[in-house]
């Protein structure tokens, strides 16, 4: 059955050039994008592989991949699987290190009239610091700090669920970040606004949040767990109305940007989430069931705007009391 607002998409769509452009920008801590869409990373790669489906230009960012200080070969397969509401995944950050980043990637990115936010990662906050002083003369536009990688020398705590660890680690790595440092946080704590409270008394300029729950599926025929690494991170509708509350709480913790995202499969998704704080939208997994969500969600945005003839953006962004 065709929802409303595809009904109301279609209606609109011969309007919605008439959206002034200005009315979509959004600002990440000094950044202007052109609208509040970007991808989350580990479901977009570099672009490449989309940029056969969509018009990356249009994007009002492209988030890459994680990003580490030497390349990661990333965990033992299988390490995706379906379940119900979404996919568990246990890839592992696989990734060919910085220097191939610098090299192969950046290049190719600047091809396109969108801006670039780089996801790093490490085991180590001295790996962390690594990625963030060799991107530091780079052509990037942002960085986001994944802290949901274990602490290898803390016995494999994540360093994203201790508040002391997290203002650590975001105050060391700004030591090195010559661009404006986003925190993504993991929801997988009992109070992610303590958590982000840490990292912006730590430094962070903004913020991303959730990254992806904890989950596990089990094959009861072969009763044996589905993911070789048995765990694996859950994303997906499913997830969508945790991510919600917790962008509100947090929105409503801080005063930093926050990029809002998980389980975000469409342009009402989208709005939710700007309406309970998020400056700007992060589109990840829908991306591998629709590689034109990205594009759908920015022109669904505009026809939304248009309709109920908001101004700006901002207009609806935190608007829930």
């Amino acid at each position: 059955m065709e929802s409303n607002f595809s009904t109301l998409h279609k209606n609109t769509n011969n309007q919605v050039s008439k959206i002034n452009d200005k009315s979509l920008s959004i600002n990440i801590a000094g950044i202007t994008m052109k609208n509040p869409v970007t991808t989350a990373s580990g479901t977009f790669g570099s672009g490449r592989e989309f940029g056969e489906f969509i018009d990356l230009n249009r994007l009002g960012a492209i988030t890459v991949k994680g990003v580490a200080s030497t390349p990661w070969k990333g965990n033992n397969t299988p390490r995706i699987a379906e379940t119900y509401g979404g996919m568990l995944n246990s890839v592992g950050l696989q990734n060919p290190g910085v220097a191939h980043f610098i090299e192969n990637d950046i290049p190719f990115l600047r091809q396109y009239n969108t801006k670039i936010i780089v996801n790093i990662c490490g085991h180590t906050i001295e790996q962390y610091c690594e990625v963030a002083e060799k991107l530091s003369s780079s052509d990037i536009d942002l960085l986001e700090l994944n802290i949901s990688c274990p602490n290898v020398t803390e016995g494999g705590i994540t360093f994203g669920t201790d508040t002391k660890m997290v203002q650590k680690v975001v105050s060391e790595v700004k030591k090195y970040a010559k661009q404006p440092l986003i925190i993504k946080l993991t929801p997988n704590v009992t109070d992610i606004t303590e958590i982000a409270k840490a990292a912006v008394y730590g430094g962070a300029n903004a913020l991303s949040l959730i990254n992806t729950l904890q989950g596990m599926k089990i094959d009861i025929y072969k009763r044996k767990t589905v993911l070789a690494n048995k765990i694996g991170g859950f994303s997906g509708p499913a997830i969508k109305p945790i991510a919600v509350r917790m962008v509100y709480q947090v929105a409503k913790a801080v005063d930093v940007p926050i990029i809002g995202m998980g389980g975000i499969s469409n342009t009402e998704d989208a709005i939710e989430f700007i309406m309970a704080g998020a400056t700007a939208i992060a589109v990840g997994t829908a991306n591998f069931s629709n590689p034109m969500a990205t594009i759908e969600i920015i022109e669904g945005i505009q026809a939304y705007m248009e309709r109920y003839n908001i101004k700006n953006i901002a207009d609806i962004r935190g608007i829930i009391d």
